[in-house]
């Protein structure tokens, strides 16, 4: 089945929806990597990623979704795709933002589980074979999380762990009441894809991963926990940008938690 969409087929639009596919379609993973300028950890990434999900035995793709970088992403993933076809490469022209490039990527596949990690190297694709088991042992929603039991932010310094724990601190009245998570801010997440197809989420912005939990179709959730690691090459997708955007979906989420708008 073609589910694919060109760049043209989506309205210019601050929102996008993930498209329903065939009921009943076996399970496959779609694991979404949004990059920026970010070419020289692909090698090593895709590596650690395949090498993570081969023994699993189920069926994957990995999507590299680029914002046009030119720094050489296009080359390296057109290599590795000659050699592994489950590698595709999609190309974002003139647009910016993580929210965006990741439901970009999942409205691009047929993948009954859809994915999202980091290109950095901060997040460890070894964690993937648990956050697969959770999905397939029956969560609708399985987190790679730095704040429940077992997990870590590393060296973060003092001003940068108030301020993410202020982030997190803000969504709780929005979560729902059994399906809160410690870190709804993470990107590194699977989600089935039955939770969130045809919702529209905000495309601008970083967190995507909130407005899944205030408003995907959730039965349950799980965190697994991991330790946040360094960043080894490549540009921060953060900018000036990122303040706003987040406080652009808070407004929008706290309405629809209390009632005030539909979406």
């Amino acid at each position: 089945m073609d589910t694919s969409y060109s760049s043209q087929d989506i309205a210019a639009t601050d929102f996008i929806s993930v498209p329903k596919i065939a009921p009943g379609s076996q399970e496959k993973l779609a694991l979404a990597i949004p990059t920026l300028r970010e070419a020289e950890n692909l090698p090593v990434l895709l590596g650690r990623v395949r090498a993570a999900l081969e023994p699993l035995g189920i069926r994957y793709e990995v999507l590299i979704v680029d914002d046009d970088s030119r720094d050489g992403t296009e080359e390296i993933v057109t290599a590795i795709a000659a050699e592994d076809p489950r590698v595709r490469l999609l190309v974002r022209k003139g647009e910016r933002g993580l929210s965006g490039a990741i439901l970009h990527g999942w409205q691009n596949t047929d993948a009954t589980i859809l994915g999202v990690m980091d290109a950095d190297l901060q997040h460890p694709p070894e964690l993937l074979p648990k956050l697969v088991e959770s999905i397939e042992n029956g969560s609708d929603l399985a987190i790679g999380s730095r704040y429940t039991e077992g997990g870590g932010v590393g060296d973060w310094n003092i001003v940068r762990r108030l301020l993410s724990a202020a982030a997190v601190w803000v969504t709780w009245p929005i979560q729902r009441t059994g399906l809160r998570a410690h870190d709804p801010m993470t990107g590194f997440f699977l989600v089935r894809r039955t939770s969130v197809e045809e919702i529209a989420f905000q495309k601008s912005g970083f967190k995507l991963l909130l407005e899944v939990l205030v408003r995907a179709r959730l039965q349950r959730v799980e965190e697994v926990p991991f330790a946040f690691g360094l960043r080894s090459r490549g540009a921060s997708k953060a900018n000036s940008k990122v303040a706003l955007h987040y406080a652009k979906l808070l407004w929008r989420l706290y309405n629809v938690r209390l009632g005030l708008s539909k979406d």
